[in-house]
């Protein structure tokens, strides 16, 4: 009887429901609910703060009116490639032999002209100097000696000459009284050509030490620095290769044009005086007006070309010698009626505050403290600034600064002048 007692116990505790893993469970799950609501509250502030325009320090600039010109209708007769170049440049070196002691250049310095650009050893020179001028003074002290002794004869001469005509002194004496005057006179001859002598030679001491100083031929840049103090030079290749010939190379900035070289079967396509539209490689968005000067008369064999020489009607800081550029030979407006010149108005503005991409560019316009994109088509540049076409208006306030800050409807700051 207590062993059926017994089994039924231990079935109806089999049959028990275990409600430990519940209330555990009711426990935890309100952590997953608080961690899962910090989250979604961490997500939104990062959204918030990424949507909100962040506050970018700018500079301002103000869209001017110009005026410009503009050709339509014209096209290109003829495409050719080249290279700008200096009509005058030198490599400066000095005059005589010596072994330089100061150079006052450096590469992209400005230089005007007879400006000292390096200095050579002048102890040699100051000494030839003293001593020239030691031997002038001494054929200028000849020279009075002799003009004394001159002056002494021509009494005793006179003096004899008379008493020779009244027969008081014999033909010999007067004879040597004519000789000591011609020898005086003589000597006073010799002696003023001496000191002319003596002041060549000084002045050729004074011009050797000038030539220690070595000055700019004419204004430029210069685009090579090629001697260092210690150095020797020579006007004259040395041969062994430690002497330099020159102390650097000066460019003038103002002679820069373009040399292009086209094909002998288009040269009749190029006149001169014809309208040409360059374009740097650098800067192939800016085109600059140009004008052929003259058409070499001269083919070259290898390449069947014939060098074309064109002048730049703008001049800008960016053009360097050696630059490669692509030429547009214009047609003769005179020969199509639908090319004209008209005038159209529109703004400049620095090219800081223009993301220029081709024809085309952004800006960012100033609105109260927010700034705005907008979109604007280029026209050329010049050294005032970039050209608007269109899409701005004059009197327009744009942001200057990184692009990479500047995005449509961010706040701004104006930086303090």
């Amino acid at each position: 009887m207590q062993t059926t007692t017994d089994q039924r116990s231990s079935l109806l505790e089999q049959l028990r429901i275990d409600r430990t893993d519940d209330e555990r469970s009711g426990r935890i799950w309100p952590w997953f609910l608080g961690i899962g609501t910090l989250i979604a509250g961490a997500g939104i502030a990062a959204w918030l703060l990424m949507t909100i325009p962040a506050t970018v320090l700018v500079d301002v600039a103000t869209a001017e009116l110009v005026s410009q010109e503009i050709e339509l209708g014209r096209s290109s007769m003829l495409d050719a490639s080249g290279y700008v170049v200096a009509r005058r440049q030198a490599t400066v070196s000095s005059k005589i032999t010596g072994k330089v002691v100061e150079v006052l250049i450096e590469e992209g310095q400005r230089v005007e002209v007879n400006e000292v650009v390096a200095r050579l050893d002048d102890a040699n020179a100051l000494a030839q100097v003293a001593q020239s001028t030691a031997q002038r003074e001494q054929a200028i002290a000849s020279f009075k000696a002799a003009e004394v002794a001159f002056d002494n004869a021509i009494p005793t001469f006179e003096r004899n000459k008379e008493q020779f005509a009244r027969q008081i002194i014999s033909a010999q004496d007067f004879d040597i009284a004519k000789a000591n005057h011609d020898a005086a006179h003589s000597s006073l001859d010799v002696a003023a050509r001496a000191v002319e002598v003596a002041e060549a030679s000084l002045a050729l001491a004074q011009r050797n030490l000038d030539d220690t100083v070595v000055r700019a031929p004419f204004g430029g840049i210069v685009t090579v620095k090629a001697a260092q103090e210690g150095e020797m030079v020579s006007p004259v290749s040395a041969g062994g290769g430690f002497t330099r010939t020159g102390i650097g190379t000066i460019v003038d900035m103002d002679s820069l044009e373009v040399e292009v070289d086209v094909s002998e079967n288009f040269i009749n396509r190029v006149r001169p005086g014809q309208d040409v539209s360059v374009k740097l490689n650098a800067y192939p968005d800016w085109e600059i007006p140009a004008r052929v000067i003259a058409i070499i008369p001269t083919a070259d064999r290898a390449k069947a070309t014939v060098k074309v020489r064109v002048a730049l009607d703008d001049k800008d800081s960016r053009i360097l010698p050696e630059m490669g550029v692509r030429v547009a030979f214009l047609d003769d407006p005179k020969e199509d009626p639908n090319a004209v010149r008209v005038a159209h108005r529109a703004v400049v503005v620095p090219q800081a505050a223009v993301q220029a991409n081709g024809d085309t560019g952004v800006v960012y316009v100033i609105e109260d403290d927010t700034i705005e994109r907008r979109a604007v088509r280029l026209g050329s540049r010049s050294s005032e600034g970039q050209i608007v076409l269109s899409g701005l208006e004059s009197g327009a306030r744009l942001a200057v600064a990184d692009f990479a800050q500047l995005v449509d409807g961010a706040r701004i700051r104006i930086a303090a002048n």
